[in-house]
């Protein structure tokens, strides 16, 4: 097993990856000083896989767990669901020094992280991801919410784990569509970070796909050392952290577009990275020969390049409302070269919609 740490001070936290690795929940919840009652917040997919056999694992280490079933899909990514959760929380037992474990995907992880965040002004979670996106992304940062019918995370908090338990093993359940859509996010931190990653990412396709695990141990823990990086220079996305936004202005508003339901998040992702190369090249900061490059990774990983129906106008008007954007500007990362980007912020709306284009035409 491996441990990378995320450093911030008090607050620092582990990441364990590996094998079979769940069992070490049961350690890593002895050692922070869990009693009493804890809540594993999972979805209608993960639990019929898992929920039971975390339950009793928590069980034998003297735990009272209350299994918290959300709806599985980003749809259900609502501040309701705080409320619901918050009640299953009081109605558990849960005090200020409880804990809840986030078992599943990007969803919820976000929202049993934020539910966590405001019970009782804040108790402690652990993250056990049980996806790519999850794993490489979404679980380490800190970064919990739920989504407004206008905007994607617009509402939400920082709010880090106390511990991420990756299994490597429990992707071999992962459904192809949700891995290739995190896999969208790995291919982002070779774009934006590691060019070795990125060629990576480009020779080992077809292993990748057939949820070869060994293969598929490089990227995970290379990205999760990317993310836990960052954070720990740039917490709150202040500066530094804001390059892991490569693809998201873009991608954020195909999401909302499509209300959350045409698009996985890495898919989203996937679009939005080629949209940003597109930009990119428009501006001279990249050329043709990179643009083709990311596109090709892109489609050996089966994820979306172009939207022929987008609603180019939905789109960019959802992208108004990114979080991101300050004083009405949006900022965008544009790659200048393989593992390096810069931000901008004096993007037109013209050059926006062009890239928009780009990706409604299947062009670049």
């Amino acid at each position: 097993m491996t441990q990378i740490d995320v450093s911030l001070g008090e607050r620092s936290y582990p990441i364990h990856i590996g094998l079979d690795t769940v069992p070490v929940l049961q350690d890593v919840l002895s050692r922070l000083g869990a009693r009493g009652a804890v809540a594993i917040v999972t979805d209608s997919n993960v639990a019929p896989l898992y929920g039971a056999a975390v339950d009793q694992l928590l069980g034998e280490a003297g735990l009272w767990p209350r299994l918290c079933v959300l709806q599985a899909g980003e749809e259900n990514k609502r501040l309701d669901r705080i409320e619901w959760l918050c009640g299953e929380f009081l109605r558990a037992g849960l005090d200020r020094s409880s804990i809840v474990v986030a078992l599943g995907g990007g969803v919820v992880g976000d929202v049993a992280g934020f539910a966590a965040a405001v019970y009782m002004r804040g108790i402690r979670f652990v993250q056990v991801p049980t996806t790519i996106v999850a794993q490489v992304d979404s679980s380490v940062g800190g970064k919990t919410g739920v989504n407004h019918p206008l905007a994607k995370n617009i509402i939400g908090s920082f709010h880090q784990p106390i511990a991420v338990v990756i299994d490597l093993t429990l992707l071999r359940s992962l459904p192809d569509r949700e891995l290739r859509a995190g896999l969208a996010e790995v291919i982002k931190h070779g774009v934006i970070a590691d060019a070795t990653l990125f060629a990576y990412m480009e020779a080992n396709a077809e292993r990748l796909l057939a949820k070869d695990l060994t293969a598929l141990e490089y990227p995970i823990r290379r990205s999760c050392e990317i993310k836990a990086s960052i954070v720990a220079e740039d917490e709150r996305e202040q500066g530094l952290r804001a390059i892991l936004n490569y693809g998201h202005t873009f991608g954020h508003g195909f999401e909302a577009a499509g209300k959350y339901a045409r698009f996985l998040h890495g898919e989203a992702v996937a679009l939005g990275m080629h949209a940003a190369a597109a930009l990119a090249q428009e501006l001279g900061l990249v050329d043709e020969a990179f643009v083709q490059r990311q596109r090709d990774c892109i489609e050996a990983y089966g994820l979306p390049v172009a939207w022929p129906e987008m609603p180019v106008d939905v789109v960019l008007e959802a992208m108004q409302h990114d979080k991101k954007a300050v004083g009405g500007a949006l900022k965008f990362i544009l790659a200048d070269g393989m593992a390096h980007v810069i931000q901008r912020k004096d993007i037109t709306e013209a050059q926006t919609r062009a890239a928009l284009e780009a990706v409604r035409g299947g062009r670049g």
